[in-house]
C-alpha cells in the first residue's frame, strides 16, 4: 500500500475528488458534510489499475486548519495537488505547496478538478509555474471531473504510476507511529491510526508511548478496514493498544520501538526557505503529526542552521524533516517560514564566545546539501557527533539515526581516533605527577581518571592499558610499580637484612617505627614485591611461606602450634597468622584435634 495526502485550498474540491476515486466519504464530522468543508483529516482508500493498493489523507485546505493539514501531510511521501479550474491558484494553494517543499515532498500528481466548469489548461499553467523551483517541479498533470467522471480513468492511471515511482519503505526500521487520531470503541478499547512510514507492525509487540514512556501492547491491527496480524509500512493503521487509556493518547504523540528512540529538547537544524524571509524567535515546528512551540537561534550570518529549542521533547533523529511556522503572523499571510532537516539530537552546547559561528561552520556544508534535498552526510554527522562527545556506543548512533564513526575499540564502543590518542598519551603523566605528590600512593584512584578525561566507566581499563599502565584494586599504577622513594626503599633494604638472619622474627611496630615504616610505606613495599603481609603489621620477606613448609616438613607429622613455633624461632605474634596462611593456602591442614599436618609436598614424602 501507498500513501497519499491531498492537498490544495479550501473548497477546490479535494473530498469531492477523493469520493469519487474511492467510492468513500473521507470526511469524519456531521458538521463537515453539512457546510462540505473538511475541518479535519479523512481517510479513504482504492485499488489502482494493476492491484496496487492506495490509501488517501485527505487534509483541510482552509487557512485556520492549516496545522491540521501538516499533521496529515507530515508522515506522507507522496501528495494529490488539487488546483480547481475555474478559480486557479488561491493562498492556501501556495500555502500547502510551500509544507510539502519543506518537507521535501518528491512525488505527486498535479489534479485540475472542475473542469466541467472551465478551460483547465489557464488553472493548469499557473500552477505549473508555481511549482517550478520546488520539489514538485514537473507534476504530471491531469485535468478531471468529478461531477461528470471526464478524466478519472487517465488520474487512476497516473497515480498506479506515481506508486512504481515512490520509494520502497524500510520495513526494518525502527517504529515511529505518529498518531492522528484517537478513539475507543466499545469492547475493544483505545484505538489510535496514523500512517506507517517505516518498520512493520505485529500484534502482541509492545511499543512505548512517546511522552510518559508508558509501555502499551499491540492488541490488534487493522488497515483498510481487514484485520492484520501485521503491517509493514508504508500503510495506513489502526492499532488496538492495550493498557493505556484514550486520554493518555493525543494526536502528535508517537507510538515507538521501546529503548531505541531518545526525546531531545534542543535540535540542530538545516533550514530551507531562510534566506527569503525574516526568520522569527518564536516558531512552531510540525514533524509527523506533532505541533510543537520552539525558539529559533541561527547560528551564523547566514541563516543556513539553526538551534531549535523546543516546548516539550520529541523522538527525533537525524535526518527528520519538518516544517517550521510563524504562530505570530496575521491571518492570511503565508505562515510557512522555512523547511528544517534534523542535523543533531544531541548538540554540544554553546558556551564559549564565538561557538555558534564555530558551529555554524562545521554544520554549514553538511546542511546546505540536505536543505536541497541532495541528501544527509550522515557519516560526517557521526564523525562530528563522536569529535563533540568522544565516545559513543553503536546504540547511541543508531538512536540519533548515524551510522558508527571513529575507531571501535571494544565490543560497541567507537572513539574519536584524535581524543583517545590525546588521553593515552596523557594519562600517564597524570599517575606521574600523582605520584610525585604521594610517592607511597597504591597508585590514582580510576574514578579520578575517569573524571579527568570524561571517561566512560566501560572504557578506563582499556585506556589505562593502551597508556602502558595497569588497573588494580580501582587504582591506575605503572607496570613496573617496584620502585620505592628513596628513604622507604633504604629502611625496606635494613629490614631485609634483619629477616634474612631471623626470616620469622617479624619486627614489632617500635622496631617499625624507628626504620620510618608506616602503614602506607609497607603497602608500597609490598606492592613492590619486597615483602610479604602475613596480618596487620606483621610483614616477612616474599619466600617466608615456602621457608616455613621446609621448616615444619622437618616436625613430626601432626605437629602442635607450639612446636611450629619454636622450629620457626618465632612468637605466637607471628606464628598464628602465618599457620592461619599455610592452611588457608592448602600448604597444611589443621585438624579437628587442633593440631596440623604438612600435606605432602611434591616430591616429598612426609612420615
Amino acid at each position: 500500500m501507498d500513501v497519499v495526502a491531498t492537498a490544495g485550498h479550501v473548497d477546490h474540491g479535494k473530498s469531492t475528488l477523493v469520493r469519487a476515486l474511492t467510492g468513500m466519504e473521507p470526511d469524519r464530522w456531521e458538521e463537515e458534510r453539512r457546510r462540505g468543508l473538511t475541518l479535519d483529516l479523512g481517510f479513504a482508500w482504492t485499488t489502482l489499475p494493476g492491484g496496487h493498493e492506495v490509501a488517501f489523507v485527505d487534509v483541510p485546505g482552509h487557512e485556520r486548519f492549516v496545522p491540521t493539514m501538516l499533521a496529515g501531510v507530515g508522515p506522507v511521501p507522496a501528495t494529490m495537488f488539487v488546483v480547481a479550474a475555474d478559480e486557479g491558484w488561491r493562498p492556501q494553494s501556495a500555502e500547502h505547496l510551500a509544507a510539502l517543499d519543506a518537507i521535501g515532498v518528491r512525488h505527486g500528481v498535479l489534479v485540475i478538478t472542475r473542469s466541467d466548469l472551465a478551460d483547465p489548461a489557464p488553472a493548469t499553467a499557473e500552477a505549473l509555474d508555481h511549482l517550478s523551483g520546488t520539489t514538485l517541479a514537473g507534476l504530471p498533470a491531469v485535468a478531471v471531473s468529478a461531477l461528470t467522471g471526464a478524466g478519472l480513468d487517465e488520474l487512476r492511471a497516473e497515480l498506479a504510476r506515481l506508486a512504481n515511482r515512490i520509494p520502497a519503505a524500510d520495513t526494518e526500521a525502527d517504529v515511529r507511529l505518529w498518531i492522528d487520531r484517537v478513539f475507543t470503541i466499545h469492547g475493544a478499547g483505545t484505538v489510535v491510526t496514523g500512517t506507517l512510514g517505516a518498520g512493520t507492525l505485529h500484534t502482541d509487540d509492545e511499543l512505548e508511548v512517546s511522552t510518559t514512556g508508558q509501555r502499551v501492547r499491540i492488541r490488534g491491527l487493522q488497515t483498510l478496514k481487514r484485520e492484520r496480524t501485521r503491517v509493514p509500512a508504508p500503510a495506513r493503521v489502526a492499532v488496538n493498544l492495550r493498557g493505556v487509556e484514550r486520554g493518555a493518547l493525543a494526536r502528535g504523540v508517537a507510538l515507538l520501538t521501546p529503548t531505541v528512540w531518545p526525546r531531545t529538547t534542543v535540535v540542530d537544524v538545516a533550514l530551507r526557505y531562510a534566506g527569503e524571509v525574516r526568520l522569527p524567535t518564536h516558531v512552531v515546528l510540525h514533524v509527523g503529526s506533532a505541533a510543537v512551540p520552539a525558539r529559533l537561534r541561527p547560528l551564523g550570518a547566514s541563516s543556513e542552521v539553526a538551534r531549535l529549542t523546543l516546548a516539550h521533547p520529541l523522538p527525533l533523529r537525524a535526518g527528520d524533516r519538518g516544517v517550521l511556522r510563524d504562530p505570530g503572523r496575521q491571518r492570511g499571510e503565508e505562515r510557512v517560514v522555512a523547511g528544517a532537516v534534523v542535523l543533531d539530537v544531541h548538540p554540544p552546547e554553546l558556551r564559549r564566545r564565538g561557538a555558534a559561528r564555530a558551529r555554524a561552520a562545521d554544520l554549514a556544508e553538511i546542511g546546505r546539501t540536505a536543505a536541497r534535498f541532495a541528501g544527509l552526510d550522515r557519516e560526517r554527522l557521526a564523525t562530528l557527533q563522536l569529535r563533540h562527545r568522544g565516545f559513543l556506543r553503536s546504540a547511541e548512533f543508531r538512536a540519533m539515526g548515524l551510522p558508527p564513526a571513529g575507531t571501535n575499540v571494544a565490543g560497541d564502543w567507537w572513539v574519536d581516533p584524535a581524543r583517545w590518542a590525546d588521553l593515552t598519551a596523557r594519562i600517564p603523566t597524570v599517575v606521574t605527577e600523582w605520584l610525585d605528590r604521594d610517592p607511597v600512593a597504591a597508585g590514582v584512584p580510576a574514578e579520578v581518571v575517569r573524571r579527568r578525561f570524561g571517561l566512560p566507566a566501560d572504557l578506563v581499563d582499556l585506556a589505562v592499558r593502551a597508556a602502558g599502565l595497569r588497573l588494580r584494586d580501582g587504582r591506575v599504577r605503572r607496570s613496573d610499580a617496584t620502585a620505592l622513594p628513596p628513604h622507604v626503599d633504604q629502611a625496606v633494604t635494613t629490614l631485609e637484612k634483619e629477616l634474612a638472619d631471623a626470616p620469622f622474627a617479624a619486627p614489632d611496630a617500635h622496631r617499625l617505627a624507628a626504620l620510618g615504616l608506616g602503614t602506607r610505606e609497607l603497602a608500597a613495599a609490598v606492592r613492590a614485591g619486597r615483602l610479604r603481609r602475613i596480618a596487620d603489621g606483621v610483614v616477612l620477606l616474599p619466600d617466608a611461606v615456602e621457608q616455613a613448609r621446609h621448616v615444619l616438613a622437618d616436625l613430626p607429622q601432626p605437629f602442635t602450634l607450639s612446636q611450629a613455633k619454636t622450629a620457626l624461632r618465632t612468637t605466637r605474634r607471628v606464628a598464628v597468622p602465618l599457620m592461619e596462611l599455610l592452611d588457608r593456602e592448602g600448604i597444611t591442614e589443621r585438624l579437628p584435634d587442633g593440631t596440623h599436618r604438612l600435606n605432602r609436598p611434591p616430591g616429598r614424602r612426609v612420615s
